[in-house]
């Protein structure tokens, strides 16, 4: 694995049911640079972010994650995939991001606690401990993740959609925390949307349409050509297609 690589895909196919999204997905993401992962609806771009994490194994190909491998890895959701019903306080929630460390019913001591406050604090929810997590708005319930994110320590954060559906306030305070990471050498990717974003923020980009069109700095990748043609590629995908062969050398 090359020393600037965080992950690396060889030959990478994922999907369900046996039905590929991601195709044959070649390439690496690099150590220590925010990367945005973007394309059109459908493209497989929360897909592969799922590979990465662990959570959905590769129809063939392989991913390695450098470092200490998955075990380096944190995973945020879309806002939507968490069940907000749930009876779980903002500091309970928090505070499993300690689970690597203490495991489920390692118990919370003082130094655990001062680390889960310390987290809230630096995401501005201060004071919000006992929040039920059903209470919250949108922008606060992403702010409790990335609280949850700062606990888990991770050399490598896989963010998925982590701006959508929040308030400006709360996207740029986030941003800071990206940028922080960024400072500290971790390696933080995302999936996301905003084209205008993506170029000030993350200067490397890849850009997905089932396979991938195109990667590295963001100004190349995102141009309109790129753009025009992994939407006509989106649009030309049979999505009951079969997993295909490795094309011949």
């Amino acid at each position: 694995m090359s020393a600037a690589a965080a992950i690396e895909f060889d030959d990478l196919t994922l999907g369900y049911d046996r039905h590929p999204a991601v195709h044959h997905l070649a390439g690496w993401i690099g150590q220590g640079v925010p990367t945005a992962i973007v394309g059109p609806n459908g493209a497989g771009k929360s897909t592969l972010l799922k590979g990465i994490a662990g959570l959905l194994k590769p129809l063939s190909g392989t991913i390695r994650i450098g470092g200490r491998g998955r075990r380096g890895v944190a995973y945020l959701p879309q806002i939507s995939e968490i069940d907000r019903s749930f009876p779980i306080s903002v500091f309970d929630f928090v505070a499993m991001g300690l689970w690597g460390r203490f495991g489920a019913f390692g118990g919370v001591g003082r130094k655990a606690r001062a680390e889960i406050e310390a987290a809230l604090v630096t995401v501005g929810l201060a004071g919000f401990e006992a929040r039920p997590i059903g209470t919250l708005s949108g922008g606060q319930m992403q702010r409790t993740q990335f609280a949850r994110l700062i606990l888990q320590d991770a050399e490598t954060l896989l963010l998925d959609e982590p701006f959508n559906a929040v308030d400006q306030p709360t996207t740029e305070d986030l941003l800071d925390l990206v940028g922080r990471w960024r400072g500290e050498g971790r390696t933080v990717v995302a999936v996301l949307h905003d084209l205008d974003l993506v170029d000030r923020h993350f200067p490397q980009t890849m850009l997905l349409a089932r396979e991938l069109v195109a990667a590295g700095p963001t100004a190349e990748v995102i141009g309109a050509a790129n753009l025009a043609r992994a939407r006509r590629m989106i649009e030309a995908f049979d999505r009951n297609a079969h997993v295909c062969a490795r094309p011949a050398a």
